[in-house]
């Protein structure tokens, strides 16, 4: 059942308790970037998040490759990619990539996937791999809005081809993300929190926000009490599964930065309390 068949909207940012928030976990594309690019302002944002102590960490359904970058380069604590089939954490040795499925099981899925997307492409006229889906390890993307210009229907149909194969698949802003494994972000935050942290991570308990935008973040939407969408989530409201808890007034990277503004005045008016 979806948000607008409920009549469940989010509410406005500033209802939000953000005083025992401990770390932000958020979405890239739509989230973070602003017209498909990363903002300096946004950068800063999070350079300002991690000087106050709180923790980052980027769930994304880029790939592999582009989540080792991030990890080496922004200001975060760690970077879950492929719609939570791997991520990267910062540890005593340097960067250390966990999986969340076996080599074999891996192997395995990877070749039937590749299968079953090449299907599902000759089906749809225009259909095609994202151009990064040549950096992954465990999903693939078909992009419908970033080069490509297939639209919502061109983005369903593909979405209802790969599923009745028995294939994972999600939309975020810009692709179909598709892939075959028990694992989505949510169960990938779970595991980071775990292996980085050694926490047990219980989304409702107002210590973690989640930021983002698009049906992939949906998981993440129903599971933390604190679950904020950028306002260009207004557009998929009434499609998707589970609507954020609250919304911020500006869209994509500006809005995350309202977010950082406003979880950093709460932190500061903490430490005064204190």
């Amino acid at each position: 059942m979806t948000a607008h068949s409920e009549g469940m909207f989010p509410r406005p940012l500033r209802e939000a308790d953000l005083s025992r928030v401990e770390g932000v976990f958020t979405d890239v594309d739509g989230t973070l970037t602003t017209g498909h690019r990363l903002r300096a302002d946004t950068v800063r944002a999070l350079e300002r998040l991690s000087a106050a102590g709180l923790r980052v960490v980027l769930v994304s359904g880029r790939p592999a490759g582009w989540g080792e970058a991030w990890a080496r380069q922004l200001p975060v604590d760690g970077v879950i990619v492929e719609n939570g089939g791997l991520f990267f954490l910062r540890g005593a040795r340097g960067l250390r990539k966990v999986y969340l499925e076996p080599p074999a099981e891996r192997v395995e899925n990877r070749k039937r996937l590749q299968r079953e997307v090449s299907r599902v492409l000759k089906q749809v006229p225009g259909a095609r791999l994202s151009v990064d889906s040549a950096y992954t390890e465990v999903d693939l993307a078909v992009d419908y809005n970033e080069e490509a210009r297939l639209g919502d229907a061109g983005a369903s149909r593909i979405e209802s081809l790969l599923r009745a194969r028995g294939v994972t698949a999600v939309r975020s802003s810009v692709h179909v993300n598709c892939w075959l494994g028990r694992f989505d972000k949510l169960s990938a935050t779970k595991r980071f929190a775990r292996v980085a942290w050694r926490e047990k991570l219980e989304p409702r308990d107002g210590r973690y926000v989640y930021v983002g935008d698009s049906f992939n973040d949906a998981p993440m939407f129903q599971a933390f009490g604190l679950g904020v969408g950028v306002a260009n989530v207004r557009s998929v409201l009434d499609r998707i599964e589970a609507p954020p808890a609250f919304i911020t007034r500006a869209a994509e990277g500006k809005g995350f930065e309202e977010l950082a503004r406003a979880l950093l005045a709460r932190r500061g008016r903490r430490a005064l309390e204190e």
